[in-house]
């Protein structure tokens, strides 16, 4: 998950979903044995598209996605591929000299599965790397910079990612760097995703990125301190806008997760940065929260699952009291709200982090926002 404050949002992400698992070794000089792990080592399980192949040119303009983040734990099952146009498996840790490392053997056997299921439902399986936490314990940033700013590592983490899309049958990458601090890091992140996409796109394979909403929850104003290439965007099919974990901004406060007119500020932001740059906004991809964030920081983030739970009628609003503490999240309307903003925005689509946090049935907000978009997306309808 993103972080608006570096020192603060470590604390939050440890109360994230969290684990214990195996990590496996992938290398580039194993092609011929797909999950064979080189290493196995105890780590610390991750917290936490896209140009449609085969699709003509017309109907790519026509067509908006639905991309859910899915943790590398979950159970596959819990899926619901038919709503979704792409599924995000999170995460590969990206090592310093350009290797990844997967969360053992039970990661890739979930991975195996989600493939075998999302072929059914003509889903696309997208591989993540990075996001915060790394396999080795701490943030996934001090590796990740290191791989991408050695042109020989940045090459070997490149040919590592392609050559696990090819081995597994998946449909490409998002990168996930939280976050390019310096300008050092833009051009970085911008030379890796230019690098990975020449690798491929030319195999029908699709690269997006997960990038920081760059909008302070409380003043509004642009953030600095996480900077990018513009050209970055050049080279991927999706921009996913984590445009949720505003509590941080301006000191602790739960009801900054990801309000309505927070989001407002950050579509308006990226919006206008595509205008300016001359970038299609139809690669801009509005990403929400599937979980609810506690007044008491104390306690643990819950999923919108287990406040569907608790009641039902939960669905309709942002706020509930449970486990001692007020939780602040997103329900059906304002999930509703939120899907009609990008596409009254020209976005391509909607990201949520992450499935295994929704409900089922009537209360879903992945079919809450499969349905908005279904009304002005024939190929999603289609689904």
């Amino acid at each position: 998950m993103n972080k608006r404050n570096i020192l603060l949002a470590l604390v939050i992400l440890f109360t994230f979903t969290g684990g214990i698992f195996t990590g496996v070794l992938y290398s580039k000089n194993n092609t011929d044995q797909a999950s064979k792990p080189l290493t196995i080592e105890e780590a610390s399980e991750s917290t936490k598209s896209l140009k449609e192949k085969g699709i003509p040119e017309e109907d790519i303009e026509e067509s908006k996605v639905l991309l859910g983040y899915v943790q590398d734990f979950r159970d596959p099952n819990v899926v619901d591929y038919s709503k979704l146009t792409h599924v995000i498996f999170s995460f590969a840790h990206p090592t310093s000299d350009g290797g990844i490392l997967l969360n053992g053997d039970s990661a890739i056997n979930n991975l195996r599965t989600m493939v075998k299921k999302a072929e059914k439902h003509n889903t696309k399986v997208i591989l993540a790397v990075g996001g915060w936490f790394h396999i080795n314990g701490g943030e996934s940033y001090e590796p990740f910079k290191a791989a991408i700013s050695n042109p020989d590592s940045r090459t070997k983490l490149v040919n590592e990612l392609t050559g696990i899309v090819e081995r597994e049958k998946l449909d490409g990458i998002d990168i996930d760097f939280e976050h390019p601090r310096s300008k050092a890091d833009a051009a970085n992140l911008a030379a890796f995703a230019k690098e990975l996409s020449n690798q491929l796109h030319p195999k029908g394979k699709e690269l997006s990125i997960a990038v920081y909403a760059k909008i302070h929850a409380v003043t509004g104003t642009e953030m600095g301190f996480v900077v990018y290439e513009p050209s970055t965007f050049q080279h991927v099919d999706h921009v996913n806008i984590m445009a949720y974990d505003g509590q941080w901004d301006g000191g602790y406060n739960a009801a900054n997760l990801s309000p309505y007119p927070f989001t407002e500020k950050i579509v308006n932001y990226w919006a206008n940065l595509f205008d300016q740059k001359k970038l299609p906004k139809e690669k801009l991809v509005l990403g929400v929260p599937f979980y609810a964030q506690p007044e008491d920081p104390e306690i643990k983030q819950v999923s919108y699952a287990a406040i569907i739970n608790e009641n039902p009628a939960n669905a309709v609003s942002d706020t509930v009291s449970m486990n001692g503490t007020i939780y602040h999240y997103n329900g059906v309307k304002t999930i509703q709200k939120k899907t009609n903003l990008a596409l009254d925005n020209g976005f391509g689509g909607m990201m949520l982090w992450e499935a295994g946090h929704d409900s089922t049935g009537d209360h879903s907000l992945t079919a809450t926002i499969f349905k908005e978009l279904s009304k002005s997306s024939d190929i999603l309808a289609k689904k």
